[in-house]
């Protein structure tokens, strides 16, 4: 490709939205244009680097036994009423919804279990036809409340997702490894460095969940890990080992303690001299449900934090959020800061960690004043009990004894679920198994954000002067740079390179422009191809330069020897590692 004959624009600045490396090089670079928020255009060497993504998630989907199709983008409302799904995702706020002109609701699709599992209840009556997997690469729509980051959280994406369908929980788990091997290979050739970790399934819903996460400094999800175990989950999903509190002695009467001002932890330790871990904290929630909403209050150790995704899932909510400040007064008849489980007017549940603490301190539901000396099961009811506590780093691994959790940053790439039989039951989706029982499909999913993919590779794949994508991705292997293309001998050298290049298998973008080598350079490295091969002032000696994109070194090579040493330099960044 001519870069002198196609569109090939790079800009001198960074977009003023741009808070990642990814969004200001992919713009600088002219590989996207933003239309609108969260919406861009690809453009043509975008589109290149997509296609490969594509093709390598396609190769390893088939490699895995899965089979193509292709699924509508609009959705009508009534499948998704009948998997239960359309308040939720409507009241998360997350999903394009429109009426045709009968008045029909519809929506764009972010995501496709309700179309699949229509499809396939309707095609697939017996055990026979089972196993089944069957997958599509399409673009999908979410109303991201802030999209940000360029491609890594836009509001119309490219998406591979694919669908499971077993006769039993067996079934499902050969269908689900195959595929995390499937995504191991995948994300292997697309050179990313890469973390796989445990993950909160969240509205897709289900049992198993994972999460692939590309490594990267300015990732968005915080992973906690152990480097004594690998044990590896998301902050949502992370379960860690906490030190017991310390002891506060034998039970002792109940007292109430004035506390002017004081709605902090650390307030009110300097206060009273408790540790927070003697402390209780009372968070109050709003939990929306389809058809009501329902304060809760959660207890917590106070030197601890309320996960708010374990919270939604305890509940089975559809979305939670902290109480605001007149349901605080209104539930506890304090301000707030002084709520307490004692007289709550709210459902309470309660994180492990407060189980066991005597003589505790805990808002006495009046502003301006604590309790001290709470006994639980004494002063008020044994609460639910359930896992609601944020795991944080350097807390204990929960797997081995004496691994310490890290906190590391990374960005969602894919993600598998075991759905069960979650859409199959709502849906009405079974089979006629073997001993003639109707049975409901056993379902899994799995997903892969393609242009995210290519965002997250120039994530963990860049410098200060520009990109350095992997070259199973990259949209072109080799930039060939014709230094001054006035000069003739300069000229034809580059131009019998490039015709040897393309016989050699090279995917070359031959800069051709008349303009400064400083400029051709700048690009060069901007746009970030993993090989340069520079024609200049040594090729009236038969001499050019070959400089890797990831090194700093230049070598200067006889012309004649120079297409196999490029072609040995890329078949080098592609082998597998």
């Amino acid at each position: 490709m001519r870069l002198s004959r196609s569109l090939f624009v790079t800009l001198r600045d960074v977009p003023s939205d741009a808070e990642v490396p990814s969004h200001a090089l992919l713009a600088r670079g002219g590989y996207i244009q933003k239309l609108a928020a969260g919406i861009y255009v690809y453009g043509p060497w975008m589109w290149r680097t997509i296609r490969k993504v594509s093709e390598i998630v396609r190769e390893e989907m088939n490699r895995a036994g899965a089979e193509e199709l292709a699924m509508p983008v609009l959705q009508p409302r009534e499948i998704w009423e009948e998997s239960g799904r359309w308040d939720g995702y409507l009241q998360a706020r997350i999903l394009f919804h429109l009426k045709d002109r009968k008045d029909a609701d519809l929506c764009l699709g972010p995501t496709h279990e309700e179309v699949i599992t229509t499809f396939v209840k309707r095609f697939v009556t017996s055990y026979k036809q089972l196993p089944l997997t069957l997958y599509q690469i399409q673009t999908k729509f979410r109303d991201e409340i802030r999209p940000r980051f360029g491609l890594m959280r836009g509001r119309e994406f490219l998406m591979k997702d694919a669908y499971s369908f077993d006769a039993d929980e067996e079934g499902l788990e050969r269908s689900y490894r195959a595929m995390h091997e499937a995504y191991n290979r995948a994300f292997s050739r697309c050179g990313l460095d890469f973390t796989v970790v445990e993950a909160d399934p969240g509205a897709i819903g289900g049992s198993g969940s994972q999460e692939f996460m590309v490594n990267a400094a300015t990732g968005e999800d915080a992973i906690l890990r152990c480097p004594a175990c690998r044990y590896a989950a998301n902050v949502e999903k992370a379960d860690s080992r906490i030190e017991a509190a310390p002891s506060n002695g034998s039970p002792r009467p109940l007292k109430r303690l004035r506390t002017p001002g004081m709605t902090s932890v650390e307030q009110l330790a300097a206060f009273t001299g408790l540790h927070p871990a003697q402390m209780t904290k009372t968070v109050l929630y709003r939990a929306f449900f389809k058809e009501k909403e329902q304060v809760v209050a959660v207890l917590v150790r106070g030197d601890q934090e309320v996960n708010e995704v374990k919270l939604g899932n305890a509940l089975g909510a559809l979305a939670v959020e902290m109480a605001d400040e007149a349901t605080i007064r209104r539930v506890s008849g304090a301000e707030p800061g002084f709520a307490g489980p004692i007289g709550l007017k709210a459902r309470i549940l309660a994180d492990p960690s407060a189980r066991g603490l005597g003589n505790t301190l805990c808002g006495a539901n009046e502003t301006d004043v604590h309790c001290v000396d709470v006994n639980l099961g004494r002063d008020f009811p044994e609460p639910e009990f359930r896992d609601l506590r944020k795991a944080r780093a350097t807390e204990g691994c929960p797997r081995c004894a004496e691994g310490r959790l890290e906190e590391a940053r990374g960005i969602e790439v894919g993600h598998i679920f075991k759905l069960g039989t979650k859409y199959s039951k709502a849906m009405g989706a079974s089979f006629a198994a073997a001993d003639g029982e109707l049975r409901p499909f056993v379902m899994g999913c799995y997903g892969i954000g393609v242009s995210r993919v290519a965002a997250a590779a120039v994530e963990q794949n860049h410098d200060a002067a520009g990109i350095r994508w992997p070259a199973a991705i990259a949209p072109y292997h080799a930039m060939l740079v014709c230094v001054n293309v006035q000069d003739e001998t300069q000229r034809a050298v580059a131009e019998d390179l490039y015709g040897r290049l393309a016989e050699a298998g090279v995917e070359t973008a031959y800069d051709d422009r008349p303009l400064s080598p400083g400029i051709k350079f700048k690009d060069a490295d901007l746009v970030g191809l993993p090989v340069r091969l520079v024609v200049g002032r040594d090729a009236k000696d038969g001499k050019v330069e070959i400089k890797e994109r990831r090194a700093e070194g230049i070598e200067k090579v006889a012309a004649a020897g120079a297409v196999a040493a490029v072609r040995a330099r890329i078949d080098a960044a592609l082998a597998p590692r």
